[in-house]
């Protein structure tokens, strides 16, 4: 190569450097982000959509020094953050709404009757107690922004360039859809998530978007073309379509049930979900069974003001001990996501003991969905293998009735044998030690054992071959 031609093609090379590079290296996965389910709590439980700003830096306080040293490390606004009101006197209750907060852009900004420091404040807050902050959006344009007609940032484009009128979410009535064929629709969802990412935001959930796949690619690729480290999480929970899998896996979080509450029907949704979703879990993408209602829930709210649901008032967790121990088993064998919905200022001690135990973790952050290997009458049986040891792993035996059992079940019904072939252990034939994670009980199974398990309660059990 001639000297002038090494000179053209060395600064060809810088100026390739300079515009493509940080480009490339802008875009990110977003499966990256998520290599274990997640982990934290979400405001939704506990205080609705009326979190205010001295209750966020006292909760984040509360777990940064009791849940930060278990892996709880999500710390996650929902709905009403962005939504102006008027309060109840001497409450945090909103009695009316008086429309989304937004900027000239129709992007979002924190009410001030509930932040009025701002966003931004709080995420550097939790930065700095060692957690990660996120915020809750609904899909699509606030509808005053397209009644407005406001441009969309960056573009030569408007709101109603953008907006479809006919898609609308069924329970708020917030915002319109996006229409993402039209020019300005992708440069729109940019600009919201650059927005959040200026304020250190590291995790978003996505409501009302399940259903609707372009919207879905449009946020991953907001994060992922801007070169953002933020968890996505897509609700609600109740709208699946098997052939839009691929979609979801474009987030990290994928709502798998309808809202989930303090009651035997909302476990009974969790074992549905568990099994309709069980193997389409991956490193980057988790099925999430939805919040952990233990402890004080919708603490905000009160009978003395009106139009308050029975099931919204403030009250203390109604499921039983026993029921506890089902539904959060269920959650760490399916690799579930583990969100704390309960209040985290008042979390009661049992509460506490079942959400850092850390043998439930590992079962949990072992990232590997459980399948049901038995099941007869109202007797569960279900098995969740150690990712990387043949001779471990978990095992739920659930009581999917209101009394109490004793049932003899074999090394066959718990699925030891079919684990013994798949790892080729049929020599060995050693027995099984079974270690209970919610008791000191330790039971050595050869052949076939009698186990007692309490109405809608659960056995889980850590297993591992003897040699």
């Amino acid at each position: 190569m001639k000297a002038q031609d090494r000179i053209r093609f060395s600064v060809v090379f810088s100026l390739i450097c300079l515009v493509v590079l940080p480009a490339t290296y802008a875009k990110t996965s977003i499966q990256n982000f998520a290599p274990n389910p997640p982990l934290g709590f979400n405001s939704f439980d506990s205080y609705l959509t009326y979190l205010s700003e001295d209750k966020a830096y006292a909760l984040m306080d509360v777990m940064a020094e009791k849940y930060l040293p278990f892996g709880y490390e999500y710390f996650v606004i929902d709905a009403g953050w962005a939504r102006n009101v008027e309060l109840y006197p001497g409450s945090m209750y909103p009695k009316k709404s008086k429309g989304v907060a937004m900027d000239e852009f129709g992007l979002l900004e924190p009410c001030q009757m509930y932040f009025p420091k701002g966003i931004k404040p709080l995420a550097d807050y939790a930065h700095k107690k060692g957690l990660k902050f996120g915020v809750w959006f609904i899909r699509g344009i606030p509808r005053q922004a397209v009644e407005k007609n406001l441009p969309i940032k960056g573009t030569r484009y408007f709101a109603r360039d953008i907006a479809d009128t006919s898609s609308v979410c069924g329970w708020n009535q917030e915002n319109y859809g996006i229409n993402m064929t039209k020019p300005g629709a992708q440069a729109y969802y940019n600009a919201l998530i650059d927005k959040l990412a200026g304020w250190n935001i590291d995790f978003v959930k996505a409501d009302d978007i399940v259903p609707d796949p372009l919207e879905i690619v449009a946020v991953a690729k907001a994060i992922e073309d801007g070169g953002h480290t933020m968890i996505y999480s897509l609700s609600p929970g109740d709208v699946h379509y098997p052939t839009h899998v691929t979609y979801y896996r474009r987030a990290n979080m994928l709502r798998i049930t309808a809202d989930i509450w303090d009651n035997p029907q909302s476990i009974e949704k969790g074992f549905i979900a568990w099994e309709k979703f069980q193997g389409t879990e991956r490193p980057g993408f988790w099925p999430d069974l939805d919040m952990i209602p233990f402890g004080r829930l919708t603490v905000v709210a009160t009978p003395d003001i009106p139009n308050v649901a029975e099931d919204r008032r403030a009250r203390q967790s109604q499921f039983s001990q026993d029921q506890m121990k089902t539904f959060i088993t269920q959650r760490a064998m399916a690799a579930s996501p583990l969100i704390i919905g309960g209040d985290l200022l008042t979390m009661d001690d049992f509460s506490y003991r079942l959400l850092t135990n850390r043998n439930m973790l590992a079962c949990n952050q072992n990232g590997v969905m459980g399948v049901n290997v038995y099941r007869a009458g109202n007797i569960d049986v279900w098995l969740t293998p150690h990712k990387t040891d043949p001779l471990m792993g978990w095992i739920g035996i659930f009581n999917r009735s209101t009394s109490p059992r004793n049932i003899t079940l074999g090394k066959k019904d718990l699925g030891l044998i079919a684990f013994e072939k798949s790892y080729d252990l049929m020599a060995v034939r050693q027995p099984f030690r079974l270690e209970s994670i919610w008791s000191d009980e330790t039971i050595t199974i050869e052949d076939k054992h009698v186990f007692a398990i309490p109405a809608e309660g659960v056995l889980f059990l850590k297993f591992h071959q003897m040699q």
